[in-house]
């Protein structure tokens, strides 16, 4: 360690940093070129050309001019995935914006209602609940005739109603 000192290996150390961080700079600045949009075929080889031949100038050119569109593009791809992320949890959660899965709560909430305004008997909304669930535990006269799908209340159709 006396043949290297303390300010030679301070160097050492900031030229890595700075090696790494240029390496890291090329690898955005290629990948920013492929998933631009706006730029054409031969724009794109130029660019890229430009970042090999002069490796230092071309990334440098490349942030100068490009920089402001690059980090649009940086921030349109987070939204993007910040979205895809969401619409997986609504799917994973049944709960879509569009009625589909989300409906369970909706259903039983008609039901309840449909129940206390007297157009379901007791066994029709178990019957009911129990198939909105998807448990099919319910036993009685109501379970196997499919109660709420034809029912007789003041709503005409039972629990097909809202």
């Amino acid at each position: 360690m006396t043949n290297y000192p303390m300010l030679n290996l301070f160097w050492t150390m900031l030229e890595f940093f700075l090696w790494v961080l240029w390496l890291f700079l090329l690898f955005k600045v290629i990948s920013d070129v492929f998933r631009s949009h706006d730029m054409s075929g031969l724009a794109k080889a130029g660019w890229i050309i430009l970042v090999i031949v002069l490796p230092f100038l071309g990334v440098l050119l490349y942030v100068i001019v490009r920089g402001k569109s690059m980090g649009e593009r940086d921030r349109q791809q987070a939204l993007k995935a910040d979205e895809q992320v969401k619409q997986y949890i609504r799917d994973a959660a049944g709960t879509s914006e569009g009625g589909g899965s989300a409906s369970h709560v909706d259903q039983l909430a008609r039901l309840a209602d449909l129940k206390a305004s007297g157009a379901l008997s007791e066994q029709e909304y178990q019957a009911a609940k129990d198939r909105v669930l998807g448990t099919g535990t319910s036993t009685g006269a109501g379970a196997g005739a499919g109660a709420g799908a034809t029912g007789t209340g003041p709503g005409g159709t039972g629990a097909g109603t809202g």
